[in-house]
């Protein structure tokens, strides 16, 4: 800090020569003239003194028999001094101020946090049809107004907040709480009503547990997609065994179904492969806004070429977005061939299809117990025929269609006086 003040002030590095240079700095002490970095090099001494005092030393020297020089000059106002000898470029940098305190009343960015389901290409769309846009004026966006429309148009979000931060308009929404609560007042709509557990698909029963509801089906049978198998209303019957009303619940059930899945894939046995010649060349830009400025390419363009795009948009401090990108464009040069197939290649192929197809079903909590893979070559393709036997829960809840029963209440008949 005490740097920082020496520097605002400015200071002097001087050299003292002559008759007493210690009687002088004795004095320079008993007035209060700081002096520091105090270095003695036997016929001189050099040390810093700030500017203000320097003004006070004329009496100083003459006492003493001494004589100061002037060094080295530190400090902003001896940095001042040079920039106003430079018209052009204290214009330059006024300009260049007025310049961002001008840039820095727009927006150059817009994020968004917490969005899952709304994915970020939705939310995109729905701020254009919004007027929402980079570029746009920070007096421009009705922060209260944004976080309306957003409630209204994405059901699901139950809590937004929008505000601005520098050149970013940041967007954070909440969707879960939303979601549960419909779930949950489903659940209790549906209980009212009575849901049936239903397959899903068509398979073999094998295993079967059931914790509400009435089961229509057992180990071993067979359904089809659609088939109950579960009802959710359970029945309460009458002394002479008939129905007398239904109690309605949501069937739940634990049925693991043995089932078949089957993956077809070709390959074609003549193929172009790309090989990489290895000659790179790099194209560097900058994007102003919608003016996109490219660096010229040296040599001939290659006929063909991949291109990776870098880019990285500038920004000052943390949240002072600028609407300025530099990237570059790297193309890699490639020849196409025609290439053969062999019959290891192919396997591989398939095998890593195969693999993404396991893993997938994997994910879905399918249980592969047996598989039969046919690899053939006919008319210049591969074919592959894969085929899984494999278990699995099933089971979805729908609504039951059995109806509350109504019984007709008989008629009491009187009994007849038998006086």
């Amino acid at each position: 800090m005490l740097q920082l003040i020496r520097y605002l002030q400015g200071y002097l590095a001087i050299k003292v020569v002559g008759f007493s240079p210690e009687r002088f700095m004795n004095l320079c002490s008993n007035h209060h003239l700081f002096l520091w970095d105090i270095v003695n090099h036997g016929d001189y001494y050099t040390m810093n003194i700030s500017l203000k005092n320097f003004y006070k030393l004329k009496g100083f020297t003459r006492k003493t028999g001494t004589r100061v020089v002037i060094t080295q000059r530190y400090g902003l106002p001896f940095l001042s001094v040079r920039m106003w000898r430079r018209k052009i470029f204290i214009a330059g940098l006024v300009g260049s101020l007025l310049f961002w305190l001008w840039m820095a009343g727009f927006i150059w960015a817009v994020e968004v946090e917490g969005n899952f389901f709304i994915t970020t290409d939705m939310f995109q769309d729905f701020l254009v049809e919004n007027g929402i846009r980079t570029g746009m004026n920070k007096k421009e966006v009705d922060i209260e107004k944004l976080e309306e429309a957003i409630r209204t148009k994405f059901d699901i979000v139950t809590w937004t907040s929008a505000k601005i931060e520098g050149t970013k308009l940041l967007i954070q929404v909440r969707e879960n709480d939303l979601i549960q609560m419909e779930a949950g007042n489903a659940d209790a709509a549906e209980t009212e009503q009575g849901m049936d557990l239903t397959a899903n698909k068509d398979g073999v029963v094998v295993s079967m547990v059931t914790r509400s509801g009435v089961p229509l089906v057992h180990i071993g049978d067979e359904v089809k997609k659609g088939d109950i198998l579960v009802e959710g209303a359970v029945p309460i019957y009458q002394d002479d065994g008939t129905v007398k009303r239904y109690e309605y619940c949501v069937a739940d059930a634990d049925i693991m179904l043995q089932c078949v899945y089957s993956l077809k894939e070709e390959i074609m046995e003549k193929h172009e492969e790309k090989h990489f010649t290895g000659k790179e060349k790099k194209q560097f830009f900058i994007i102003f806004g919608t003016k996109e400025i490219k660096m010229p390419l040296l040599g001939k363009k290659f006929d063909q070429c991949d291109m990776i795009e870098e880019k990285k948009q500038l920004k000052i401090f943390r949240n002072y977005y600028l609407p300025v990108y530099i990237g570059s464009n790297q193309y890699r040069e490639y020849k196409v061939e025609e290439q053969i197939y062999t019959k290891e290649q192919v396997k591989v192929l398939f095998e890593e299809k195969l693999q993404k197809f396991i893993e997938t079903l994997q994910e879905k909590g399918v249980q592969i117990v047996e598989k039969n893979v046919t690899i053939k070559k006919a008319s210049g393709k591969w074919k592959m025929n894969a085929d899984f036997l494999a278990q699995e829960l099933t089971g979805q809840n729908t609504k039951t269609g059995i109806m509350q029963i109504e019984i007709p209440q008989q008629e009491e008949v009187p009994e007849e006086d038998g006086t």
